[in-house]
């Protein structure tokens, strides 16, 4: 038994407990109460192997598991920046980049390497699977908001084009998904709980 190895990734593990007190922004299902990420990171893997049968493109699984339990740990450091923020981007940021390699750094290298290899690909957002990462990430506050009457829509006076700018995303790893989610945008609207 590697007793360092096993120590680094205690160190981690402990890390990453952080993750639990990073809240954001949308709601929990038919609730008042903020989801925090590691709440939205848990949703979001069992989502995609809830809903994988309809990615566009076949599929790594396991990879989009793992994808989307690390996509936010980098906000320990970075901080979570709000999706319909006006003044700071929603962007891979050297802050991000500099978190990710801290934090993963924490573990044994070849550990490292691949779980930053991973963020870095779900960031970039172009092969199979972090596209459908992806779009897990933007239907979940979608179906929150719906539950919500609409939320951080109606908190942030967020409007109808840049709701569908936004989770148009999901179209790139799904249309299936994409075309329910359009519906639901629209029917947001019709039901006045997302203003045009």
């Amino acid at each position: 038994m590697n007793f360092e190895q096993l120590q680094k990734q205690i160190v981690f593990i402990h890390e990453i407990d952080k993750i639990k007190y990073i809240q954001r922004k949308t709601r929990l299902f038919n609730s008042d109460r903020a989801e925090n990420d590691a709440e939205h990171s848990w949703h979001l893997a069992l989502m995609a192997i809830v809903l994988s049968e309809h990615s566009d493109q076949k599929i790594d699984l396991l990879k989009v598991v793992k994808m989307l339990l690390i996509h936010d740990l980098v906000e320990i450091d970075a901080g979570d920046v709000f999706l319909y923020d006006t003044v700071a981007n929603h962007t891979n940021t050297e802050a991000e980049l500099a978190a990710a390699r801290r934090i993963f750094g924490l573990l044994p290298a070849a550990q490292a390497d691949d779980l930053i290899a991973v963020w870095e690909e779900f960031e970039a957002g172009e092969t199979a699977e972090s596209k459908f990462a992806r779009a897990m990430d933007r239907m979940e506050p979608l179906l929150q908001n719906r539950s919500n009457s609409g939320g951080t829509w109606q908190e942030f006076n967020v409007k109808y084009d840049k709701v569908l700018e936004k989770k148009s995303v999901i179209r790139e790893g799904s249309q299936h998904l994409w075309n329910y989610a359009k519906a639901l945008i629209d029917q947001s609207v019709e039901d006045g709980i997302l203003q045009k």
